[in-house]
C-alpha cells in the first residue's frame, strides 16, 4: 500500500464516522476494536487489515468495498456519472437506500445501451389517441 493511501484511509474513515455523527468510542465498540487502535487508524499512524475495515464499515454502515477502494486493497470501479456521484454523496440517504437508486440507475442504463426501447410514456399514448 502507498504511503499516501494510509493517512486518506483514516481521513476518509473519521469524516464517515463524523458524518455519521458517532463517537470513536462508538465506531470503535460496533467495529470490536480497541479506541487507541481506531485513532491511531484515523491519524494515518496504523495500516488496517481488509478485516479490520470490513468490521470499520459494518459500524460505519457503508460498503466494505468504499474503504477498499479508500485503502488501495481494491481497484477504484469506472467513474461514475454526475448521476452516481450525486447519490453517493446525497448525506440525507442510507447506504441501503443510495444502493437501491444506483441498482436501479445501472438497470436503467444497461436497458438503454442494450438497444431496448424505454417504455413508452402513457401521456405519448392519450396524446396520439386524440390525433
Amino acid at each position: 500500500m502507498a504511503g499516501s493511501k494510509v493517512g486518506s484511509i483514516g481521513e476518509y474513515i473519521r469524516d464517515q464516522r463524523q458524518r455519521a455523527k458517532i463517537s470513536l468510542r462508538q465506531l470503535a465498540d460496533a467495529a470490536g476494536v480497541s479506541n487507541p487502535y481506531l485513532s491511531q487508524i484515523e491519524r494515518g499512524l496504523r495500516k488496517p487489515s481488509a478485516e479490520i475495515l470490513q468490521q470499520i464499515a459494518k459500524g460505519l454502515r457503508i460498503s466494505a468495498e468504499a474503504l477498499y477502494v479508500q485503502a488501495g486493497i481494491l481497484e477504484d470501479r469506472k467513474a461514475d456519472t454526475d448521476v452516481q456521484a450525486a447519490i453517493r454523496a446525497d448525506l440525507s440517504l442510507s447506504e441501503r437506500q443510495k444502493q437501491v437508486l444506483l441498482d436501479i440507475y445501472e438497470s436503467f442504463r444497461k436497458e438503454n445501451e442494450g438497444g431496448v426501447p424505454a417504455p413508452a410514456d402513457a401521456n405519448d399514448e392519450r396524446k396520439e389517441a386524440v390525433e
